[in-house]
């Protein structure tokens, strides 16, 4: 179920350059949401119609509360007026949205979490709700946002394009150079760390299960702006692409054409 809700802004900080972490007061999505979901949140300012996607970063049913960690892409840019938002401001969102990743995971698996980039706030929401042991790679340019919160959910291994700390390089080489080994694998980040561990993970006979980001319109799978390519042919369209917003974002690597 689906719910459009006028939400209270709670608290709202830049943890990163234009890295901003902001948590909402929910009626009901806060409570129902999964890891790998996330919400469209509407723009206020007239001339922007369209909502943007953000990924939840974590959800407290109890308390209903949702948080969102995104990344500004300009500033007159929907994300650019979310950033301006204080405490106490009303916001409007939709969701959950899409499915998630599979949290009936048992206890003897091992899960390899990755994220890169603006895909790592989802992955933290993922990690702390799988019930199994889980390791940890992150991917970062070179600020490392975020990485001190994964450390209660498992082993935590980081790679730095600039090399300022960890592994230099991105998230397959910290997995090489640590030895790292899984039963299956969860990710979330740009294409190209995506195609390099569904490579990987095939190449080792493990299941790759992949979130996909893409710019969206509805978030309802209505108007197929965000249509990715995919190995089968699509019951909706009669073509080969899957509409990430509803059949995902996330994927099994071998559906879907990276």
């Amino acid at each position: 179920m689906k719910y459009l809700e006028n939400c209270r802004i709670v608290s709202q900080e830049e943890i990163s350059p234009g890295i901003f972490d902001m948590n909402l007061q929910t009626a009901d999505i806060a409570g129902i949401c999964r890891p790998g979901q996330f919400v469209m949140v509407y723009p206020q300012d007239g001339k922007r119609i369209l909502p943007r996607p953000i990924s939840i970063c974590g959800a407290d049913p109890e308390s209903r509360t949702l948080r969102l960690v995104y990344r500004v892409t300009g500033p007159n840019t929907g994300t650019g007026e979310f950033s301006g938002y204080v405490s106490g401001d009303m916001i409007r969102i939709s969701g959950p949205m899409g499915n998630g990743f599979d949290m009936d995971i048992s206890g003897d698996e091992t899960v390899l979490i990755a994220g890169g980039g603006i895909g790592i706030p989802p992955m933290l929401f993922t990690a702390r709700n799988l019930n199994c042991k889980k390791v940890i790679v992150l991917g970062y340019r070179s600020d490392t946002f975020l990485a001190g919160e994964f450390g209660q959910n498992g082993d935590v291994f980081i790679a730095t394009e600039d090399g300022s700390c960890g592994t230099p390089g991105n998230v397959l080489d910290a997995i090489r150079e640590n030895g790292l080994k899984a039963d299956r694998v969860y990710a979330c980040g740009p294409k190209p760390m995506l195609r390099a561990l569904a490579s990987w993970a095939e190449a080792n006979g493990i299941p790759c299960y992949i979130s996909l980001e893409e710019r969206m319109a509805c978030g309802i799978g209505a108007c197929l702006s965000c249509v990715c390519g995919s190995r089968e042919t699509d019951a909706h369209t009669n073509v080969r692409n899957k509409r990430v917003c509803k059949d995902g974002p996330v994927f099994l690597s071998t559906e879907v054409e990276l």
